[in-house]
């Protein structure tokens, strides 16, 4: 059972390879409503129907230095696992979107994970790919776009170490972790 923060970093992961310039990932997590539903979304490359309808399967990769692919089908098979729903949708040249909703009392369901540091681990990796990451439980909303930032640091670079360490305790404080 893998965390639900480190399916976001490989399905990001697979965005950016998809040469992504935007990601927005939302993260609804209600107590309330017994749900946590994950979205992720991007503006990479997209897929054909061909290999939309074979990325759930995990012996079908389209890299060339291994023969299978997790990703996906691991967080198709945790969401599925718990009784909740999964759906991709992919545009060839426009995006892909993929949404999971987890049931949050199944004992199926796999721990949060951090995902401070999934999102810090993106930030650092490239800083030139734009985030939009809203986080929504019960209680509040927090919103964090990456774009928004970089031009409050007007040409300051968002993976500067001085600059990190703030974000990363900013988010914190955003989502109250």
């Amino acid at each position: 059972m893998q965390e639900i923060a480190m399916s976001l970093l490989d399905i990001a992961n697979n965005s950016i390879k998809a040469c992504a310039k935007l990601i927005k990932i939302l993260i609804r997590d209600s107590q309330q409503d017994n749900i946590i539903h994950i979205e992720i979304e991007d503006d990479g490359c997209g897929m054909d129907e061909e290999t939309l309808k074979k990325v759930v399967d995990p012996f079908y990769t389209t890299r060339t230095t291994r023969k299978i692919g997790l990703g996906i089908p691991m967080f198709k098979e945790n969401v599925e696992a718990t009784g909740g729903t999964f759906s991709i949708e992919s545009t060839l040249n426009v995006g892909t979107t993929i949404k999971g909703e987890f049931v949050k009392n199944h004992l199926d369901t796999p721990p949060m994970g951090d995902l401070v540091e999934t999102i810090m681990t993106l930030i650092q990796y490239d800083a030139n790919i734009d985030y939009v990451i809203q986080y929504v439980c019960d209680e509040f909303v927090f919103v964090f776009n990456t774009k928004e930032i970089k031009e409050i640091l007007d040409g300051v670079p968002i993976n500067q170490v001085e600059i990190m360490m703030w974000l990363k305790d900013y988010i914190k404080e955003g989502m109250r972790v």
